[in-house]
């Protein structure tokens, strides 16, 4: 990974003028070599890269690299080495750990169910009411829909706790084949992107794309102008974000597509942590997001995204818009905050209990964390 970096970069610099990370501490080829003639590298700076993949984007089709996996490599060897804990990453790492427990995991599989919902971690707990509902919509289509409620921990995985991250996504992905489920309909682009790369026999496809070619909920049309932001998990999957425009034109809006869309979208300022070690450089993602959409109100299909981008400038989830339209464009949808967002998710955990007929379930009851 190093060796093709300091062999095959070009030092055009043009990543270097989409990211303010390799303006700090070169390109990606000064990077690699520095690392390559070092005994032992520091290998911490890495945790400052959002791990975006706009660097892979920009770099020449010629050239083809994709740096944040060489950073994302530095991570896990710092985890390997004990250079890879800081405190500050105690706040996801904690919020990962409830989220993969017996308390806030529900596996629920009624007769004949080949296909799960798997809602992931934030939207149970800001928007439960829209989960239910977007559960209601899909079993319309799949009357078999079963529901997975737990965390594909990409947490650890992008923190470099590759070990971690490994045993509990082999074992959720196992115990889903072993009781016939063969797909996954995903409303979290993170999730996702997991399940795209380690999901194996599992089929994987976003809920937005079935919505999309299957029908969307029958709500009220809007007038009005958004503009998108595709999170950076789906950046290269342009079915997935055209399927968020056409819902969008389905209920009537226009959109305005910022300078960084699609391929190029900016990171919102949350990925891989960085706003953990150093917000001031995770904010300069979000300014440049706020400024490219000029008050436009933000419709993203990520809900980490959304609550970033909130607090700097109009944003809303596109389940937001589905299920509520008209709220939506007034900025009258009510999110949940924490510690709320647990109290949700412990009631839409019961609430699933109770509406599914699940023949196979199970909480999760051991986290099996046996290395970093």
């Amino acid at each position: 990974m190093l060796r093709d970096h300091a062999e095959k970069c070009i030092a055009c610099k043009i990543c270097l003028k989409e990211c303010a990370f390799l303006r700090k501490y070169g390109t990606p080829k000064e990077i690699a070599i520095h690392a390559l003639s070092a005994t032992e590298p520091p290998l911490d700076f890495s945790f400052e890269c959002s791990l975006c993949g706009l660097c892979q984007a920009v770099c020449p089709p010629k050239v083809g690299l994709a740096p944040a996996t060489m950073f994302l490599e530095m991570r896990r060897e710092a985890v390997k080495r004990d250079q890879g804990n800081f405190r500050q990453h105690n706040i996801i790492t904690n919020y990962e750990r409830r989220g993969t427990s017996r308390s806030f995991t529900y596996y629920g599989l009624p007769a004949g169910c080949d296909t799960v919902l798997f809602p992931g971690c934030a939207l149970p707990g800001t928007r439960p009411e829209k989960v239910k509902a977007l559960f209601h919509h899909l079993r319309g289509s799949i009357e078999s829909l079963g529901i997975v409620l737990d965390c594909c921990t990409k947490p650890s995985h992008d923190l470099g706790r590759d070990h971690f991250f490994q045993t509990m996504f082999t074992e959720m992905r196992d115990y889903l084949l072993a009781n016939g489920v063969k797909k996954v309909l995903t409303a979290c682009p993170n999730c996702y992107r997991v399940f795209q790369q380690y999901g194996e026999k599992l089929r994987v496809e976003t809920v937005y794309e079935f919505m999309a070619e299957n029908g969307a909920p029958a709500t009220p049309l809007v007038d009005g102008v958004i503009t998108v932001h595709d999170p950076c998990g789906t950046r290269f999957d342009q079915q997935v974000q055209q399927s968020i425009r056409t819902l969008a034109g389905g209920k009537s809006l226009r959109i305005h597509e910022m300078k960084h869309t699609g391929s190029r979208t900016v990171c919102c300022g949350e990925g891989g942590s960085v706003s953990c070690l150093l917000p001031e450089l995770a904010g300069k993602w979000s300014a440049k997001r706020k400024n490219e959409a000029g008050g436009t109100r933000i419709l993203t299909y990520c809900a980490g995204c959304a609550n970033f981008l909130n607090r700097l400038t109009p944003t809303s989830h596109i389940l937001d818009l589905l299920f509520a339209p008209e709220k939506t464009m007034t900025g009258k949808v009510r999110v949940a905050k924490a510690p709320f967002t647990y109290l949700n998710r412990l009631l839409l955990k019961r609430w699933f209990r109770k509406k599914i007929p699940a023949l196979i379930s199970r909480e999760r009851t051991s986290k099996k964390e046996t290395g970093p």
